[in-house]
């Protein structure tokens, strides 16, 4: 505006000039790019992959490229269209800085398979979570709904006044000096539900800088505190998979160990 850049809010006025500069034209669906994948199972209809942690699952606003999405195109060449131009067989996501399981189908067919199981829970999903604290009940269940934030619009909360059902299940598998690990088991897939559900109990997932998880570690070792406060992102892996072959009816069940980053984080957290 008069050779300005201005915010949306701005309101015109008589005699102002205004000039618009158009983004360069780009694709309107997902492209194929060569970028490595570590794939589990593999055949015709789906394969079953370790997603890293930092890797976006489909293009959106800032991530155009480099994501998973993008990936699989080069690799398969031909995904399944029902999850649209931009998410083409992703049946399921995990959030950016999340590492492990994800199934990904190669067919509509396929895909429409797949997702009425995870509609109907018939989809067995299992997390590795390192938290801070130690939880006072070694298991436990929390059910509690979550929704959009009434303040943080782009945080998820279980104080939401319109929240849906959620449930998680979790078992401390190891204790450590103020952090312990835990895994746990969703039996509802709400968006950021295992973070959201640990910090509802006070022990946010290490590194989790939107809930809590970069708060100062409480263990009194010194190189424990370096380590936590140096994560980089979220300690949270989907480390167990299981659902029924949509096509041969076989039941496929999976795991994964913890990627390096959280495999070196445990021998500093041990007393």
């Amino acid at each position: 505006m008069n050779g300005q850049a201005v915010k949306a809010t701005h309101t015109p006025c008589a005699g102002e000039i205004v000039s618009i500069e158009w983004p360069e034209a780009r694709p309107a669906e997902a492209q194929p790019e060569k970028i490595a994948l570590d794939i589990l199972f593999e055949d015709k209809d789906l394969l079953v992959l370790n997603k890293a942690p930092g890797i976006v699952v489909h293009p959106a606003a800032g991530h155009a490229a480099g994501t998973l999405v993008n990936a699989l195109l080069h690799h398969v060449r031909d995904l399944s269209g029902v999850g649209g131009v931009l998410r083409p067989g992703i049946v399921h996501r995990l959030d950016r800085g999340t590492s492990g399981l994800m199934v990904v189908a190669k067919d509509d067919e396929t895909h429409r398979a797949l997702a009425a199981q995870f509609a109907s829970r018939k989809v067995e999903k299992e997390y590795l979570a390192i938290v801070h604290g130690v939880p006072r009940a070694r298991q436990g269940v929390i059910e509690a709904a979550i929704g959009r934030d009434p303040v943080h619009r782009k945080k998820m909360s279980v104080r939401a006044p319109r929240g849906r059902e959620a449930r998680s299940a979790y078992t401390v598998v190891e204790v450590f000096d103020g952090a312990a690990l835990l895994r746990v088991r969703v039996h509802t897939g709400r968006t950021h539900q295992i973070r959201v559900h640990l910090a509802s109990l006070g022990h946010p997932v290490a590194g989790d800088a939107t809930y809590g998880g970069t708060r100062p570690p409480s263990s009194r070792r010194a190189a424990a505190r370096v380590a936590l406060e140096g994560l980089p992102r979220p300690a949270l892996h989907a480390a167990r998979l299981a659902f029924t072959h949509p096509a041969t009816g076989e039941r496929l069940e999976f795991e994964s160990r913890l990627p390096p980053d959280l495999q070196d984080l445990l021998p500093l957290l041990r007393t």
